[in-house]
């Protein structure tokens, strides 16, 4: 049977991640990827969504149809999933602790008052995002990866640790992005 994998933007876009592919650019460690895509017996999908964010990120349009010929662009069934409330009650536990968190940052740099509002204000961005958005799923095209490994019961190969984290709360298979090239040989 043959295997299905989801993959996600970082692994192109996480220098850790794209540099085990490539020596290169982004855009060298894609078309390398398409390479091992082509020669791999694996399925290979991306949700439309995580292929418009990665086309933001990477200008990709001299590479597409090759993209296009070895990745399944599919959009998960949103309406066809369905997902234990148990995942949702920890989800939404998981943010209001963030939300919380996120909170404390704030009132303790409004506090601190030795910095220039500049040097302030970057830090507590930077503290910020990192206590709301690292290690959990932060965004629309996050959550279409889940989706779609759950409805092609596939693995997930992703750099990024909110993706990681959920799909293993979830019981789905991921790959570690550093393995890609070996990953894909089989």
């Amino acid at each position: 049977m043959q295997e299905n994998i989801v993959i996600d933007t970082s692994i192109f876009t996480n220098p850790n991640v794209y540099k085990s592919i490539s020596l290169g650019q982004p855009v060298d460690a894609i078309e390398a990827f398409i390479g091992l895509a082509h020669k791999s017996s694996k399925k290979i999908y991306m949700p439309r969504t995580v292929y418009i964010e990665l086309c933001k990120v990477v200008d990709l349009e001299p590479l597409k149809g090759k993209f296009e010929s070895a990745v399944i662009i599919k959009s998960p069934n949103r309406c066809n999933i369905n997902i234990n409330a148990s995942i949702l009650f920890d989800f939404v536990e998981d943010m209001r602790i963030r939300i919380n968190k996120g909170l404390r940052i704030a009132e303790e740099f409004t506090r601190d008052k030795s910095q220039d509002i500049q040097s302030a204000i970057s830090k507590l961005r930077e503290k910020y995002k990192e206590a709301l958005r690292q290690g959990t799923l932060d965004s629309k095209e996050d959550v279409d990866i889940i989706l779609l490994a759950m409805e092609l019961n596939g693995a997930i190969l992703s750099g990024d640790e909110g993706i990681n984290t959920w799909a293993d709360k979830l019981g789905i298979r991921t790959v570690n992005p550093l393995f890609i090239q070996e990953f894909l040989s089989f």
